[in-house]
């Protein structure tokens, strides 16, 4: 199936009520890892590279080309998706590359300037027919807008997607990125408020933090995009270890990421049934 456009993905999900996953890639493994999962599963997916990993890289096309390759060969409906990108310039890079979406992130300025900012970036995107998520909350700590404290009120999210025109966005409800424990308490009546006041898809960043019954009852209170990385990470990181642990001399870097790449392949196919209400 070519690679399909997010809004396509995310708008079937929102008007079924079911969660989309959206996985990011840190290398190649974890891109083929991820489209194996999804085609095993039957489940569409989205497949995100952040400013970060192409910072890692050295550039953004290298990884992101490799990605949108491996998506253009999937069974199964994929996008690929630009995460957390502060850069003006790394957006026009990512839709020049042939990416589907977006997300531009100015959670860290003042409401004003993120209102500015992100309408600059929504204009350019929505001429070249790109969807754009964008990020709303104050501001706290090293997790930004996702720290457990940190809320974002209904009434200025209406707000902000009515002067953005974003298509969707990602707001802070009690997770927090990079959790290597899956314990958030996420504030479901929040959730639910916030979709009522805004006419686009929720996105839960942070979602590495939340269990299983809660990453199904969020979709329930109104969440569609749920975003999982450290999750994966972690699920990679274990097994490469664990094979290293068992077989200290090997030196062939495919024996290990070999069976990394299939862990993560196996565990994305049972978050998508989680995501989809098909697996407890």
């Amino acid at each position: 199936m070519p690679l399909t456009p997010t809004d396509e993905i995310l708008r079937s999900a929102a008007q079924g009520g079911v969660g989309v996953g959206a996985f990011n890639v840190v290398q190649l493994e974890h891109a083929e890892a991820i489209v194996s999962g999804a085609e095993a599963a039957r489940r569409p997916a989205v497949l995100q590279i952040s400013e970060n990993t192409a910072r890692y890289h050295g550039a953004l096309a290298p990884i992101g080309l490799a990605t949108l390759a491996i998506a253009r060969a999937s069974s199964v409906p994929v996008a690929v998706h630009l995460d957390h990108a502060e850069s003006a310039d790394l957006v026009h890079e990512a839709v020049g590359l042939g990416f589907t979406s977006v997300m531009f992130d100015a959670s860290r300025l003042p409401y004003g300037k993120n209102v500015a900012a992100t309408q600059d970036v929504t204009l350019y995107c929505h001429a070249r027919n790109i969807w754009v998520e964008a990020e709303l909350g104050e501001v706290g700590g090293k997790d930004g807008a996702h720290a457990p404290g940190v809320r974002t009120d209904p009434d200025q999210a209406r707000d902000f997607v009515a002067a953005t025109a974003v298509d969707a966005l990602a707001v802070a409800v009690g997770s927090s990125h990079a959790m290597l424990t899956r314990d958030a308490a996420l504030d479901f009546p929040l959730i639910t408020r916030l979709r009522d006041a805004v006419s686009v898809p929720l996105v839960l960043h942070g979602s590495s933090g939340v269990g299983d019954a809660g990453l199904a009852q969020a979709i329930q209170a109104g969440m569609t995009k749920i975003n999982i990385s450290t999750h994966l990470n972690k699920t990679f990181t274990q097994t490469a270890r664990t094979y290293l642990e068992a077989n200290p001399d090997v030196a062939d870097p495919r024996r290990y990421l070999g069976p990394a790449r299939e862990a993560v392949a196996t565990e994305v196919a049972r978050l998508l049934g989680l995501l989809h209400g098909t697996c407890a």
